[in-house]
């Protein structure tokens, strides 16, 4: 049976776009079942997620029926399935700096997580320039995720964090949009980056597939009044 992957709405999802664009990106074979995020008592998406997965939450990925949610474990049970693919760097040290930054970006950054939510269609640079100019545990993260970048593209001499696109990249994409989303001022290295993993096979079927979506969900959008 063919993997199936469990994601929510493609616009908001940014734990669903880090295991799809990963499986896109290495060519591993999956079928995509697609959940509106609907969080109602009741509603369809809970509904399914009862039956998926116990935790409730997308994504789930579904190996012959087994059920594995959490993106971080989802990554390492795709390593396991297919250890030549390029999920992680295969120099032992860069596998482990890999990890790292993936459990930092899996447990931290919730200043960027909250103040700009993913919103891949939007364009919204005056709320970001607000939320910048009030935020400094904002300024802090965007910061530090500028510096694990920077340390890594200059180990690996790119064009990715560890020179393929791998699973570090898949986590860090989410963080691509939001950048341009709010319009964030980074470096230029940290701009031609983006523009890279943008650009990337998987991550940019996905950024196309939710300009199409045109399912737009109040409480995901904080800066707009719903459409």
């Amino acid at each position: 049976m063919a993997l199936q992957l469990v994601i929510g709405n493609k616009n908001y999802s940014s734990w669903s776009m880090r295991p799809w664009v990963l499986m896109r990106a290495l060519g591993i074979p999956f079928d995509e079942v697609r959940l509106r995020m609907d969080f109602a008592d009741g509603s369809a998406f809970r509904l399914a997620m009862a039956h998926y997965s116990p935790a409730g939450r997308v994504p789930v990925l579904l190996d012959d029926g087994f059920a594995v949610w959490d993106t971080q474990a989802i990554a390492e049970t795709l390593h396991e399935r297919f250890p030549t693919a390029g999920v992680w760097p295969t120099a032992p040290r860069l596998r482990a700096r890999a990890r790292s930054l993936c459990a930092e970006m899996h447990a931290g950054f919730g200043a960027l997580r909250s103040h700009c939510p993913m919103n891949i269609e939007a364009a919204l640079p005056e709320a970001g320039a607000r939320v910048w100019a009030e935020q400094p545990a904002l300024r802090s993260d965007v910061a530090r995720i500028e510096a694990m970048w920077a340390d890594a593209l200059s180990d690996s001499g790119g064009p990715f964090l560890f020179g393929a696109f791998g699973a570090a990249d898949a986590f860090y994409a989410p963080v691509c949009t939001r950048l341009r989303t709010y319009s964030l001022p980074v470096s230029a290295a940290t701009t031609a980056y983006v523009e890279r993993v943008l650009a990337a096979p998987g991550v940019r079927e996905w950024v196309d597939a939710a300009l199409a979506e045109h399912d737009f969900l109040a409480y995901a959008e904080p800066y707009r009044e719903h459409r």
